[in-house]
């Protein structure tokens, strides 16, 4: 059941608060909506999952391409421990996710109880923000979900799973209207994406860095082109009790119901217990 809470902006949310335990709160990629965990749900342990829109994703406000920040996205997830009275969560960040997810070991670490990264890391690699330049904030040429499925094998180089996958990718990430297929955002978070793209690199350790003394945990795609293997021994040499796991016949992102997926977010939820 999706509710919705408010910003300090004024801007309406949507989040989905379900089951009962250790709070994980899940925290979508780039483009996506709170969808990124429906494959994860129906294996997890008990715990009280919270999922959320960002703002300009799936059912939030549309509030314009200068608020569609990594800074503004944790804000808000912080806002919504506030809202449901929650002083800490466990955190499950994919991609864009893991980046909050970071950043609130900054911004507000004592609310954070772990934090499990879904392919992202500190340095995230050239070729894989080229290859989301080339699609967000567009919407699809094909003009159903099942043209859509057929096309996603050769858009996403690096994954082998079956047809009736891709088919849940297209109807879970995409709307059907009688126009055609429409992305479930914001057409304006590519403006945000361009600005980010063309401006100067972070230094992105320092946030990695401020997990110190908390459990993490990371997934990374074998065939990723957004996070190397030179970075993850580089995160591994920092954090030598990081849980680390690559599933195979993945790329960026693993949908996080591989073995190899559920294995580590069990064992990094036993960690936060």
């Amino acid at each position: 059941m999706v509710d919705f809470f408010t910003a300090s902006d004024g801007a309406k949310l949507a989040y989905a608060d379900e089951g009962a335990g250790l709070p994980l709160l899940c925290l979508a990629g780039l483009t996506r909506t709170m969808a990124d965990f429906d494959y994860l749900r129906p294996h997890l342990p008990p715990v009280r999952l919270i999922c959320m829109d960002y703002r300009g994703r799936g059912a939030s406000d549309w509030t314009g391409a200068a608020s569609y920040t990594v800074l503004q996205e944790a804000q808000d997830a912080l806002a919504l421990l506030d809202h449901l009275g929650l002083e800490r969560a466990a955190v499950l960040g994919t991609s864009r996710g893991g980046l909050i997810g970071m950043l609130l070991a900054v911004l507000a670490k004592p609310r954070l109880i772990g934090l499990c990264l879904n392919d992202i890391g500190p340095v995230i690699e050239r070729k894989g923000l080229e290859r989301i330049f080339d699609y967000v904030g567009r919407n699809p040429f094909v003009k159903t979900h099942q043209a859509l499925a057929e096309r996603l094998p050769g858009a996403m180089p690096g994954f082998v799973v079956p047809p009736e996958r891709w088919l849940a990718e297209a109807q879970l990430h995409y709307t059907q209207t009688p126009e055609g297929l429409r992305i479930t955002y914001d057409p304006a978070l590519r403006e945000s994406f361009i600005a980010g793209f063309e401006g100067p690199a972070v230094d992105a350790w320092p946030l990695f860095e401020a997990l110190a003394g908390l459990p993490v945990a990371l997934i990374r795609g074998a065939n990723s082109d957004l996070l190397s293997l030179e970075t993850v021994a580089a995160m591994q040499a920092r954090r030598p009790d990081m849980l680390f796991a690559q599933v195979p016949d993945r790329a960026h992102i693993p949908f996080l119901d591989e073995p190899e997926s559920l294995a580590v977010i069990r064992a990094f939820l036993e960690a936060c217990a």
